[in-house]
């Protein structure tokens, strides 16, 4: 029991560090760009963390306990996905369409006039108020308490800032779930502990994301607050990398690792 405890506590702390992966860690910093609170950049690492899990227990479960076996081009199409879907990310910083889908699908104020709903954070809590554009002492002389399902803690994130870090994690998850079952086949025989090890693994990835989304959140919430300017060069600066890493990684797959070729030649790592 103590062996297995003690492979279960590497196993979280083996989610953690596979947490800091290149290519992890570039594509929340595309998300966390553009987040400058603190609280909701640990949220995005959490949805990222548990969109991650959820690839890893279903396509790794089957791969331990029914013995599933991926074929090379499909395990290389996984991976392909990983750096086709960082190039899109890349591209979406740059050209400023993330800042657009954001406002489409979670804006942060309905474009109508006269007297209206109102739905925001204002004194550090969320709630809703009919007002219509008067100063900030009238119209939120009325404001009511949002209902309780509004208060949620992913409810400030909106649907579009929840589904995308959540979409990515599982693209991630997807993309790595072979090669961390095949690392538990070689260590761990019992069916019911490399389960149990998948989903500890994916509870310290949850936990290792948060702090890196948190701690990448820390310079784009000092520069948003005072330096717009500087705020602009990080979320650049973060779509370009994301956008070269993603040709790099695509090209290794495509060609390299021969995906596009006749003779593909996949290791899961």
């Amino acid at each position: 029991m103590l062996s297995g405890l003690t492979i279960l506590a590497i196993g979280f702390f083996l989610g953690m560090r596979h947490a800091t992966d290149p290519d992890h860690v570039i594509a929340v910093s595309t998300i966390v760009s553009r987040e400058p609170s603190i609280r909701k950049a640990g949220l995005v690492g959490a949805l990222w963390g548990l969109g991650h899990t959820l690839t890893i227990l279903l396509v790794g479960a089957a791969i331990i306990v029914f013995n599933v076996a991926i074929p090379t081009r499909v395990g290389l199409t996984m991976e392909l996905a990983v750096g086709l879907m960082l190039i899109l990310l890349g591209i979406l910083n740059l050209t400023g369409f993330t800042r657009w889908m954001s406002e489409k699908f979670s804006p942060a104020h309905p474009r109508v006039v006269g007297e209206h709903v109102h739905v925001h954070e204002h004194g550090s809590r969320l709630h809703y108020h009919w007002h219509s554009h008067q100063p900030e002492a009238e119209h939120h002389g009325d404001s009511l308490r949002a209902p309780r399902w509004l208060r949620g803690p992913f409810a400030k994130l909106g649907i579009f800032h929840s589904m995308r870090p959540l979409l990515i994690g599982i693209v991630h998850g997807l993309a790595g779930s072979a090669a961390v079952a095949l690392l538990v086949l070689s260590t761990i025989h019992n069916p019911r502990w490399g389960v149990l090890y998948l989903l500890i693994f994916g509870v310290g990835t949850i936990a290792g994301m948060m702090l890196i989304t948190v701690a990448l959140a820390l310079p784009f919430s000092f520069a948003d607050a005072r330096f717009a300017c500087v705020n602009r060069g990080f979320i650049t600066a973060s779509g370009v990398v994301s956008l070269l890493f993603g040709l790099f990684v695509s090209y290794q797959i495509g060609f390299v690792e021969g995906l596009f070729t006749s003779h593909p030649n996949w290791i899961p790592q």
